[in-house]
This record gives structure tokens, sequence and C-alpha cells, in this order.
């Protein structure tokens, strides 16, 4: 007699408490996947100010203006302008300036500022969601020296960055759990709904992104702000959160994931006893059966999709370009990534946990599983396609390099996939056998346990979870020893652990399954690797790639910095050299030097010369400086601000003649 789908088997084996958590941590790894349609490409940049980076001005503004690429969101103390003394000289007040398609934002001066050098510093929150900051400096009449000192932890790092970064990915893994485990249950294995390790599974993904979700939402305050853990407890924080497009996510994601709790209460408790009678079933209770099931999975897909728009309304896909296809590409994406790799997650805990699951079920899961990377690959290409810009920036970017080293990875993940298939044509129909009913000894002496007819094993009446015994005439008994009945009930447990393990692993297709899924895993963690790297990676963008970009030269402090950049303009006697000297190196004023050398070592006296500074990491610049003409083929300017520490990236365009001049560049470490 063999086990079938609507007779299961009596050899079932018992769920360990780890394996769910196991299988929840693999997924909290894969989680990451979501994010590589989501790099730092969409965050607000700052396009202009007034005063401009760099600028001197003969009499001070009565205001600060800046200008970003996309809506961002500020407050009072978004925008602050510090004197040469470190002293705030802004009234405190924001300004909205927006007007169309324009974003600006500024602040009032007081009057009567005294010349010298002011350093502005700004932060604000992106469209996106996520906080960017800046600062440049301008001055008033002449440029002086500052003891302005701006903290180096960027808006959105330290530890509450770290602890809004776990979080964040935590609800993703949650939200991976919760969708594919489902799904894998109500589309490959409806009799799994009462298998009690794939209930914890999909129970803890909820109790995760739930957590996660409020985790979240307390800490966007210092996220986005301060930084320090203790305005996590400022209600007024809270209150400015919740009326944002970011913190209207958070609860929407809240009430969702109440209608989930319900969704999961149905498919585990009145969807699951049915599924355990499905054999003793009338065709009109199979019925039923069935359009329970229809409406859990319609119900189930509605719930899933509103979750993953709350990522997709309030992220990267609600900002740039063709918004309107983005994020309903976006949400696609995000449940095509969950059905796969939260069924994969499920996939291994029944392979590891249940010694009855089909070939059929493996097969159905194995269909889902292709056509959700179909979706997702088209969905990733459009998203990439939408970071990068052009073809060129896939080899001529980092970005570009580490999405190619992200494709290929999926490929080799694809092919783990087909040996999977394989092994599941090998795997046996039938996987557990009936064994004749024999006493099962246990003990010594009169002390024997056995399995009785009704399928109850000594530990599950030790328990009190296994079926009643049928009652028995009162005869006198010896006092049983309670220690001694733990130790059979122990005894009697890990016998029949050991026996129903020999038979799910007799099934040489299986534990061929088992260890291509494991090998999935385990390519999956090295993609994971890759897109880690790729979120935080400078996007690639077409127009901003120029050739010639040196390496960085390290800063040694209290000591010049001295660089040696050729040109080539393409017209007569258009190569040559320009060494650049900034001394000290450091951030706050320096003094620069420039000589321009001719192909024959001599002193060019070129027509132009500029330079700028710019600081791609803070989104600093360009800072442009013009030199003076100090002699021929040597130019000075003193007073170059550099605000903050960090790689600037160092531009010198030289012009030979009225048509001839070229650019080079090379990047500089201050201190």
């Amino acid at each position: 007699m063999t086990a079938t789908a609507s007779a299961p088997p009596p050899f079932r084996v018992r769920a360990t408490a780890s394996l769910p958590r196991l299988a929840l941590v693999l997924a909290a790894l894969l989680a990451t996947l979501f994010t590589a349609a989501a790099p730092a490409t969409a965050h607000a940049a700052l396009t202009a100010s007034d005063p401009k980076d760099g600028a001197v001005v003969a009499t001070a503004p009565a205001q600060v203006t800046l200008s970003f690429s996309e809506e961002v969101a500020m407050g009072d103390d978004s925008i602050r302008v510090m004197d040469p003394q470190g002293k705030r000289v802004d009234t405190g007040e924001l300004r909205n300036m927006c007007s169309g398609s324009v974003i600006r934002y500024g602040t009032a001066l007081h009057s009567g500022l005294p010349d010298g050098t002011y350093t502005v510093a700004w932060q604000a929150v992106s469209a996106d969601s996520h906080p960017v900051s800046g600062a440049f400096t301008f001055s008033v009449g002449a440029p002086s020296a500052t003891s302005v000192s701006l903290s180096a932890q960027k808006v959105g790092g330290g530890p509450v960055g770290i602890a809004y970064g776990i979080a964040r990915y935590a609800a993703y893994a949650g939200f991976t759990v919760l969708v594919g485990a489902s799904a894998f249950i109500l589309l490959c294995w409806r009799r799994g709904s009462a298998e009690r390790p794939l209930q914890k599974l999909v129970v803890r993904g909820w109790v995760t992104l739930t957590a996660a979700t409020l985790a979240m939402l307390v800490l966007r305050t210092p996220y986005t702000g301060s930084g320090t853990f203790a305005d996590a407890f400022d209600l007024d924080g809270l209150k400015a959160v919740l009326e944002t497009k970011t913190g209207a996510s958070f609860v929407s994601r809240l009430l969702l994931l109440g209608a989930a709790a319900l969704f999961i209460a149905v498919l585990f408790g009145a969807y699951a006893r049915r599924q355990k009678n499905a054999g003793a079933q009338t065709p009109e209770e199979a019925k039923d059966t069935g359009d329970l099931a229809f409406g859990l999975g319609i119900g189930g897909t509605v719930v899933a999709a509103g979750i993953a728009a709350t990522w997709a309304l309030a992220e990267h896909a609600s900002t740039g370009i063709q918004t309107g296809i983005a994020m309903p590409a976006d949400i696609l994406h995000l449940l095509a990534v969950a059905t796969w790799l939260g069924g994969l997650a499920a996939l291994l805990v029944a392979l590891r946990t249940a010694a009855d699951i089909e070939r059929s079920a493996v097969q159905r899961f194995s269909r889902v599983a292709f056509t959700s990377v179909l979706v997702l690959t088209a969905t990733g290409v459009y998203q990439s396609w939408r970071q990068l810009g052009s073809w060129s920036a896939l080899t001529g970017t980092s970005y570009g390099r580490l999405l190619l080293i992200k494709v290929a990875l999926v490929a080799v993940l694809v092919a783990v996939a087909s040996f999977s298939r394989k092994w599941t044509a090998k795997l046996a129909d039938t996987v557990v056998e009936e064994r004749a009913a024999e006493p099962a000894v246990v003990g010594a002496g009169n002390d024997v346990s056995r399995e009785t007819s009704t399928g109850s094993t000594p530990a599950e009446r030790a328990e009190g979870t296994g079926p009643a015994e049928p009652a028995k005439a009162a005869e006198p008994t010896e006092p049983v020893d309670p220690k001694r009945a733990a130790q059979l009930a122990r005894q009697a447990a890990a016998r029949e652990k050991a026996l129903e393990n020999q038979v799910r692993d007799a099934d040489p297709g299986r534990s061929g399954l088992r260890r291509s899924v494991l090998a999935e895993a385990a390519v999956a963690v090295v993609l994971l690797a890759v897109t880690t790297v790729l979120t935080g990676t400078e996007p690639g963008r077409a127009l901003e790639q120029e050739a010639g970009r040196g390496s960085a030269a390290t800063a040694v402090p209290d000591r010049a910095i001295k660089i040696t950049l050729p040109y080539d303009t393409g017209g007569q006697n258009g190569k040559g050299s320009v060494r650049v000297e900034l001394d000290p190196g450091r951030v706050g004023a320096n003094t620069l030097h420039l000589w321009a050398d001719g192909a024959d070592g001599k002193p060019a006296d070129l027509p132009e010369i500029k330079i700028s500074f710019t600081l791609p990491a803070q989104e600093i610049g360009p800072l442009p400086v013009t030199p003076d003409r100090a002699a021929p083929g040597h130019w000075t300017a003193s007073g170059v601000q550099l605000p903050l520490a960090g790689e600037w990236r160092i531009d010198v365009t030289v012009r030979t003649s009225d048509i001839d001049q070229t650019t080079v560049q090379k990047n500089v470490k201050i201190g």
C-alpha cells in the first residue's frame, strides 16, 4: 500500500524548530535582490544655488536659494548658513520657492553680514525616500579663513542608518517569505497548508515584515535628521513622518498586513482542515474547497500586490522618467522575486521535513519559478535601462559592469535550476510505503511502548498531541516513574525520526533534488553579494563618462598636493602638461598654483585655463575657480575653499586657441 496525496502516509517527519529560522535567514539574504532595480541614481541632486558654489559677491545676499533635480522634502532646519566662526547667520525659516518644474528652496540671512567666507550646509529627503545632504561655500567681499567643521557622518548613515538598513532588508525578507511560501502552498502543494513547518515559515515572514515596518516608522525621524536614536521617541517628528509619502506607505503597509493576517488565519484554519480530509470529501465539499482556494488566491494576490505597491509608490520607481510604467513594473518585479525565492525557501523546508511531498508538487513549483524568472528578467531589464541611460554605460561604468556580472550569475542560477528539473523528473511518485504493523519495543523488561492502531506515537501521547487511545478495562498497574516515562518517550521519538528519515532518503531523486536546490541557494548568495555592491555603486550615466580620469592621489597632512595632467587639444601646439599644486591640501582655505608646459618642456602661455573641484560622494560642486595669471605659464589663486573631506575630482580646462580646448581630470584625497 502506498501513500498518495489523498491518503497521508503513517510515517511523518517531526519538524525541527531551527529549520524555519534557517529558511527565513536564507530568504533575508536573498531578498536584497529586490534592491537591484533601485540604485542610488534616483536620489535628488543639487543643480544650482544662489550664490553659486565658490562665488565671491560684493555685498551680502539677502537669502540663499538651492535648486534640485527632483522634488525633495525639507524642514525649517534643512538649510544652515554659517559665518567663518561657525555661527549661524540664517533666520531658520524655510522658503518654498517651487514653481512648475522648478524645485527651489531658500532661507533668509540676517542683515549686515561682514566680509568673509560662509558655509552652506543642507539636507533633504528625496522623492524616492532617501536622505541627501551636501555643503558649499561662498564669500562676501573676499575669501577668508573659516573654522567651520561639519560632521563627516553623512545623513542617513551611522548607527541609525545601519539599524534602518537592517530593518529595510528584514522587511524585504519578510515579504519574500510571506508571499513566496503562501504562493507555494496555493499553487504547488495545497496539502502543505496543514504542515506545521510551512505554517511557521509563513507566520514568521508576516511577523518579520510587520516588525521591520514598525521599526522603520519609528526610526524614520532620526534616519532623515539628527542620526541619534533618542529622536525616535520624538512624537512631533513621528507626526511629521506620518504626513510624508513614506510615512503614508508605512501605515498603508501595516493596514494591508492586517488583511494578510486574516488570509493566514483562513489558509491555516478552515482551508488546512479541509485539505486534511480531502480524500474523504463529497463532490460538493470538494467544490467548496476549490472555491475557497480560488478566493484565497485572488485575495492573497491583491494583498501581496498592495504591499509591493507600498514600495513602488514611495521609492525609486515613483521618480524619474516613465513613472506610469515604472511603478507597475516594479510591483511585478517584487512579486516575481518573492514568488521565486520565497517559494524556494518553502521547497527547502518541504524537502527537509515532509516525506510525502509529491513529484507533481515540485514540478508545479518548477513551472511557477520559470514564469517568475521570465517576469523578473523583463522588468529587471526595463528598470536597468532606466538607471543606465545608454548601452555604452554597460561596459563604460562600474555600475554597468557589475550589472553584467549579476546577469551572468542569474544565468548560472537558471542553469542550476535546470538540474533541479531533471532531478524532479526522477523523483519517485510513491515515497513512503506502509509497513506491517508490529510492536516497537523501546524499553526493557515489562516496559513496552507500541504504536497503536490509532496512529499515535509514544512521543505524541507523552506530549498530548496524538489521537486518544481506546478505552481499556481497569486493571491494577504499578506506579510509573515520570522520568522513566519521559526517557521512553524520547527513545520512541528518536527511533521514529530515524526510521522516517531513512524512508524519506530512500528515494535518490529526492536526495539529488535537495542537493540541487541547495546549490541554487549557494549561487543566490553570491548573487546577493554582487547585488549589494551594485546598490551602493554610483549610477552609470553616458553624459558623465569622460576619458582620462586619473586615480586618486593620497593627501599628506600639511603638505601640498602636487599632480601633473597631460593634455592634447588637437590643434597646433596643442600638446603639453599642466602641473597643479594645492597647498596645504586639506579642508578649508588652500592656495592654488598651476603651471602649463608645452611639448618642448617650456612654459606655455595659454589663452585661458580654468579649474573646478567636485566631491561626487556628497554631491558638492563643481566649485569653479578662476586663477590669476602670475607669469607666463603660471597661474595662481588664494582662498580656495574645500568644505568637506573626501575624494575630490579636479577638472582643468585648457584652451590653446580660439577653438581648441580640452578638459583633463584627476581625483585627490582631501583630509
